[in-house]
């Protein structure tokens, strides 16, 4: 039996595309029309509940899917923070391809997919990253995921603010190291084996690399604030940090047990020791956590299980006899189109093509045009960025933006 996913190859080829589109395509090259030229953009339909803003991402891996297709392709930079309408109430255009419908067709279905997955775990990523402040954040959530897309998740979760990830291929691709502490497992095996858990971090301190932060997982057997005096004693100075994974723990009040746990440690003399939390953590609950003393947290499933931002591709004109005829479907904003951005506030203004905005409606400020043509008839323009590059784009815009 082999693993269930499409290769590299096959998205490349549309085999990942939803059957109707083939259909069509079959119907318009009967009627000699699937080379009409179109202009297709790309709007979110709707963000995840309770969010004002989204990033927009997953450009990379369009550019990758349409190479070599005779289509042109108009985007937002990699990475922008956006609203689903503009000031005016007009949905916003992240994205536009223009080509002969037969080239792109099929790959609709692909390209959605890429961005509404890479934007969802960009947004969730640095809301986390927004609600922990100047706290470190790790990407967990390899566990959390299908495998075969655990680096792309781990990619733009360090993208959207982590700081760094645990999943060794993710962290490739970054050109990272890997971070992460020990399982349970660990201590688990020791207990059984040498009759002493404690064991367990002395080995990982014996033969793990010297430049692996000394971080231990203190809530195993004992009570968390207890396994982690017990640690701090027994690793002194070396100890960066104990971890907790047990914020559904039998006390049921995880920012109480990290305020003992800081507590009693700096009583104790080891006021060095960072306090790391991990397990079902989530933008909402991190702030309290903070403020009981919490110093790194390591989130998983949030991150990994993100709501995908819900895109849509519409066509909004058709070339024909040369010229560009202004069409969409009822609902949706006909012509095509530039996007105007307010660094200021942060706002947007839609408008078509052939107008000119100025100032910002909101504020007065000035705007700058943000759809640039990023691919020309299936060759890239633009150098890919790199993820240090991005992930500063996010944070300077995020410092602007309320959850």
């Amino acid at each position: 039996m082999e693993f269930l996913f499409a290769s590299p190859d096959e998205i490349k080829n549309g085999k990942t595309t939803d059957i109707y589109f083939g259909r069509t395509l079959k119907v318009l090259e009967r009627e000699n029309i699937a080379s009409t030229e179109v202009y297709a953009e790309v709007t979110a339909s709707a963000i995840p509940r309770g969010y004002k803003w989204a990033i927009y991402a997953g450009l990379r891996e369009v550019l990758k899917l349409l190479e070599g297709r005779d289509v042109s392709v108009y985007s937002m930079p990699e990475c922008t923070l956006f609203h689903p309408i503009d000031v005016n109430g007009v949905k916003t255009p992240v994205m536009a391809v223009e080509g002969p419908y037969r080239e792109f067709a099929v790959f609709e279905t692909a390209l959605l997919g890429f961005l509404a997955s890479a934007s969802g775990v960009v947004t969730k990523a640095a809301r986390v990253r927004k609600a922990a402040r100047d706290r470190l954040v790790l990407s967990f959530g390899a566990r959390r995921t299908h495998p075969a897309i655990a680096p792309f998740v781990d990619y733009y979760a360090y993208i959207g603010g982590c700081d760094g990830v645990s999943c060794v291929k993710g962290a490739e691709l970054l050109n990272i190291a890997p971070s992460g502490t020990m399982p349970h497992s660990l201590m688990v095996i020791f207990r059984a084996v040498r009759g002493d858990h404690v064991e367990a971090w002395v080995a990982f301190d014996k033969h793990v690399e010297p430049e692996v932060p000394r971080i231990v997982l203190a809530d195993t057997f004992w009570d968390e604030t207890e396994e982690a005096l017990k640690a701090a004693e027994v690793l002194g100075l070396k100890l960066w940090g104990v971890r907790l994974d047990t914020p559904g723990s039998r006390r049921g009040d995880m920012a109480s047990i990290v305020r003992e746990v800081k507590w009693k440690l700096r009583t104790a003399g080891y006021s060095h020791i960072k306090v790391v939390v991990s397990g079902g953590l989530d933008e909402n609950v991190i702030p309290e956590l903070i403020e009981a003393g919490a110093d790194a947290f390591g989130v998983g499933s949030a991150i990994a299980n993100a709501p995908f931002v819900d895109y849509a591709m519409d066509i909004t004109a058709v070339k024909v006899g040369g010229e560009w005829i202004a069409v969409s479907k009822r609902g949706k904003f006909s012509g095509r189109k530039q996007v105007y951005r307010c660094w200021n506030c942060l706002k947007d203004v839609v408008a078509l093509a052939d107008e000119s905005v100025e100032r910002c409606p909101s504020c007065g400020g000035p705007v700058e045009p943000l759809l640039t043509k990023v691919m020309e008839r299936g060759r890239i323009l633009v150098e890919r960025e790199s993820p240090e590059n991005l992930r500063k784009r996010v944070l300077t815009q995020i410092q602007k933006a309320e959850l």
